[in-house]
């Protein structure tokens, strides 16, 4: 087992900063605001032939009782319930605080590891900066930078040291990687809790809870999955602070990451035009896609009714391939029908397509419905294969295809969807038309011989057929 590092200490320290130097990565989002990160953040780092793993927690507020603060306290405090290693992470710029010394008290009564970290002390003599925190009473405190990288390499040494290497483990299949998106406040991370069976994010009655997105990973039915819980979406006209862009941004790029996407709208209002840019989006990178409709349990027959009429007017392209689910994530209504859902669109959308059983799909589907006439001739679909995945990218050889309408496009892309069953996915289709080896050159000019001969055929031809 991997050893797990936990960062803890008090809002706006350096956690997120230290995070990201010790993952060699820009997971957690960073920015002179305290309490910007709030759920736990799990990421993979390697000194040498030891990995490990880093846990970044929210600002640790020991003495809040209710709210937002409250809610992170617990994560923290699951967190730190996971670790091998605390590091308790203290401002060497701002001293020794009343706050630091509540959370090692705390952090004291746990019976975790704890190796205390002094951040911020570039330019700074370490002997000085760390004097004072001797008071906690946590061992030989450790003086870093997380921002400028000052001693990090020394510090991991230190947290590895007493945990032995990892033998190498074995190559495990691959896991598909589930996105929930879709507007704040909607229930996406209700519906994480509620698939992990526990409160792994938090879920609070206030839109823009979840900063950044969070990767988890679990297990079902003996079958590895990675839950990604991502920010809220609203309009780019709403989204003004920079935070906030960060959000958005982590949430495109999980979509990207992601194989199958879960939208989810909220039934207990109206079908937003919002919901349908988001679903477009998705659509464009191409995800296979699962819709959950959210809050079901507090409408009337009526108010449902409403609801589905809005669904097919305003997301009607989703209606051909994804399946839809009408569900309560708080109260964990219809939420058994997701997973099928999601292996369904996953295979669907890593599926392997034979290029005889294509091509003879083409075939079959010419046969029904021929492409239209161009002009004098008709395109030629010759043959067909499987170009890529997660879509399904099949492209189709022939001549004249750059004729071929999109309502002709549309009508393969259907057919190949049923013929395949290839459920909750998108599908493209893409022609390539053979090169004509004439193309573009002329011919050789006539040697005067030809030239008269040719001028006798015509004269022949005139006097006896004109």
């Amino acid at each position: 087992m991997k050893p797990t590092l936990v960062l803890v200490g008090r809002p706006n320290v350096g956690k997120s900063t230290l995070f990201n130097r010790l993952t060699r990565s820009r997971d957690a989002i960073v920015a002179n605001i305290p309490g910007l990160t709030r759920d736990r953040h799990y990421g993979h780092g390697r000194l040498g032939e030891k990995p490990y793993l880093v846990v970044d927690t929210g600002g640790f507020e020991p003495m809040a009782t209710e709210g937002i603060l409250h809610e992170m306290a617990k994560q923290t405090r699951q967190a730190i319930d996971e670790a091998d290693l605390v590091l308790f992470i203290v401002d060497g710029r701002t001293g020794l605080t009343p706050q630091d010394r509540i959370i090692g008290e705390q952090l004291r009564k746990t019976g975790r590891g704890i190796l205390l970290v002094v951040n911020k002390t570039e330019g700074m003599s370490s002997s000085v900066v760390t004097a004072e925190f001797h008071e906690l009473g946590l061992g030989q405190p450790c003086a870093i930078s997380a921002e400028h990288g000052d001693n990090v390499s020394e510090l991991v040494e230190l947290a590895l040291l007493d945990f032995p290497q990892e033998q190498e483990a074995e190559k495990q299949e691959e896991q598909p990687k589930i996105a929930i998106v879709g507007r704040p406040n909607v229930g996406k991370s209700t519906l994480v809790n509620t698939l992990l069976g526990e409160d792994r994010v938090i879920a609070f009655d206030q839109p823009g809870t979840t900063r950044s997105s969070i990767y988890i990973d679990f297990e079902r039915n003996g079958r590895r999955y990675t839950l990604i819980d991502t920010a809220g979406l609203r309009r780019r006209g709403k989204v003004l602070e920079t935070v906030e862009k960060f959000s958005v941004v982590k949430t495109l790029q999980s979509v990207e990451d992601a194989n199958v996407v879960i939208l989810v709208l909220d039934a207990s209002s109206e079908i937003s035009d919002q919901d349908a840019h988001i679903a477009g989006f998705i659509l464009e990178t191409g995800r296979a896609l699962v819709v959950a409709i959210n809050k079901w349990d507090g409408l009337d027959n009526h108010q449902r009714d409403v609801i589905k009429t809005s669904i097919a007017r305003k997301l009607p392209f989703l209606m051909s391939f994804a399946k839809f689910h009408y569900i309560s994530a708080l109260l964990g209504s219809g939420i058994r029908g997701l997973l099928p859902s999601i292996n369904a669109a996953y295979n669907a959308a890593m599926a392997h397509l034979p290029t005889p059983k294509l091509t003879r799909a083409l075939i079959a589907a010419v046969e029904k419905q021929p492409p239209p006439r161009s002009g004098a001739s008709r395109p030629k679909l010759r043959y067909a294969h499987q170009g890529g995945s997660n879509p399904p990218l099949i492209i189709i050889h022939g001549s004249a295809l750059d004729q071929v309408p999109q309502t002709y496009q549309r009508y393969l892309e259907n057919m190949f969807r049923e013929t395949f069953q290839l459920e909750g996915t998108p599908l493209r289709v893409e022609f390539k038309t053979g090169r004509n080896p004439f193309a573009g050159k002329r011919p050789a000019p006539l040697s005067e011989a030809d030239a008269k001969q040719a001028h006798r055929r015509r004269r022949y031809g005139r006097k006896h057929y004109s």
